[in-house]
């Protein structure tokens, strides 16, 4: 079983950074796809970053491209996603995810297994 704590979150300001942070237990993150996914309000949950197994891949959603970075850390199991230049359309409860799985095509939710709780993220213009 994989656990993922997910924290960071807070009320930023339009334009502001934020780093969220998931740490990951019962399996190293270098075994695992790791991703993070956003759920506003009223909204489907919607893919915003993920890092390959090898940690050599990286893939970004259009709408956060050039302006969100994910990483990991193996040596602390620890995922980040670093935010900047925050919109006001970045407001979601951000998740990270997981899964031992290769994934083939697109990353949607259904394809990852393990979930953290949840952190909001609030961008006020």
């Amino acid at each position: 079983q994989v656990q993922l704590v997910d924290s960071g979150g807070g009320l930023v300001q339009t334009g502001d950074s934020l780093r969220l942070s998931c740490a990951a237990s019962g399996r190293t993150v270098s075994m695992l796809t790791m991703g993070w996914f956003r759920q506003a309000p009223g909204k489907e949950r919607e893919f915003v970053a993920s890092i390959s197994k090898s940690g050599l891949s990286t893939y970004y959603a259009d709408s956060v491209k050039g302006r969100f970075t994910i990483s990991r850390d193996s040596a602390k199991n620890m995922v980040y996603l670093q935010m900047s230049s925050l919109k006001s359309e970045d407001t979601a409860n951000y998740f990270c995810a997981a899964t031992a799985r290769t994934i083939v095509g697109a990353l949607e939710p259904y394809k990852f297994d393990y979930w953290g709780q949840g952190t909001q993220v609030t961008v006020s213009s």
